[in-house]
């Protein structure tokens, strides 16, 4: 009964918001489920040589690194107790780390997603290379998503204190994640990116989108799929500006606000009172001709709410719609 009251509850709480009401849990099997594994692409120092645990460091690479990280997909357990619990909450691990590559590590993911369309998920501050991974592959699970699961992970120093030089490493790695994307662009044969960008991550990927679009043109463009920004973490004005210099690929992406984030209300007052494009009212969103999903209804009153699309699983189905209309 307890687990049944659980669902309903759940099932309900998003009434009104079209952007956010949906089923529950995936409605087709991942990939990531059947071959547990994350290509990233990361501008951290590897720790180690061999690499071993904690596989990436908080210290900046000079070049762009690929890898291929091989997941511990967790338990199952057919009890309904135990499959509500899952929505809730995911316990990926990484089982190790291998096929690092430094020369034209982004021509080699993209050799690696040949043929295939790919997740990219872009963390935001304060945050270490393995809640990167796992969070990836929860929010690939979660949607049921069907291609290649995707990492770009830049030098977080994975500490509150770190928010300026966060910030900072996440500037620094724009050009990479450029040559990532472009790479991916450019293969003969290949499906679409599909970007989901959180927090401080999202200033990164607006940041190379441009650089993207001012470079390579409609054609690089074109296979850029949907762009998920999950909490931005931008100045608004920085993020209105941002989107005039994307033009009609603006359209692209999908906001997943909410008023009542308490992180990027502690971001607000750090830049001087300045909103935050994730904690913007929908309508000022949406008058920059991007699609916007108000989480604020479906946050917790005590929590942070700041990673709704992964902790809520009514509003991850915000990421697989937005997949699903770019296919």
């Amino acid at each position: 009964m307890a687990a049944a009251v659980l669902t309903l509850s759940l099932a309900g709480c998003f009434g009104g918001d079209p952007e956010v009401a949906g089923a529950l849990v995936p409605s087709r099997t991942a990939d990531i489920a059947r071959d547990p594994t994350v290509l990233v692409a990361t501008t951290r120092m590897p720790a180690g040589d061999p690499v071993q645990k904690p596989w990436f460091t908080g210290q900046r690479s000079p070049d762009l690194i690929f890898a291929k990280a091989r997941m511990n997909v967790p338990d199952t357990d057919p009890s309904m107790m135990t499959r509500v619990a899952s929505m809730v909450s995911d316990d990926w691990g990484v089982r190790k780390v291998d096929a690092l590559t430094r020369s034209d590590a982004a021509h080699a993911f993209s050799q690696a997603a040949l043929g295939q369309d790919v997740l990219l998920y872009v963390h935001g501050y304060r945050e270490s290379f393995t809640s990167a991974v796992s969070s990836a592959a929860q929010l690939s699970n979660g949607i049921g998503f069907r291609g290649v699961t995707g990492l770009f992970t830049w030098p977080s120093a994975g500490s509150t204190l770190s928010y300026v030089s966060d910030r900072e490493s996440a500037m620094w790695s724009r050009d990479a994640m450029e040559d990532l994307l472009t790479a991916i662009a450019k293969s003969p044969s290949g499906g679409r990116v599909n970007i989901v960008a959180h927090s401080m991550g999202t200033l990164l990927t607006l940041e190379a989108l441009r650089m993207v679009r001012a470079d390579g043109g409609e054609s690089a463009m074109s296979r850029i799929g949907a762009v998920v920004m999950a909490a931005p973490d931008i100045d608004i004005d920085l993020f209105a500006r941002g989107l005039e210099r994307l033009g009609p690929d603006a359209r692209k992406i999908t906001v997943i606000s909410a008023t009542n984030d308490r992180a990027l209300a502690v971001s607000s007052r750090l830049a001087g009172g300045i909103v935050r494009a994730g904690a913007a009212e929908r309508e000022r969103l949406e008058s920059l001709g991007v699609r916007v999903a108000d989480a604020s209804e479906f946050s917790s009153s005590i929590g942070i709410n700041h990673d709704l699309f992964l902790s809520n699983p009514d509003v991850q189905q915000v990421v697989k719609r937005a997949i699903e209309r770019v296919l």
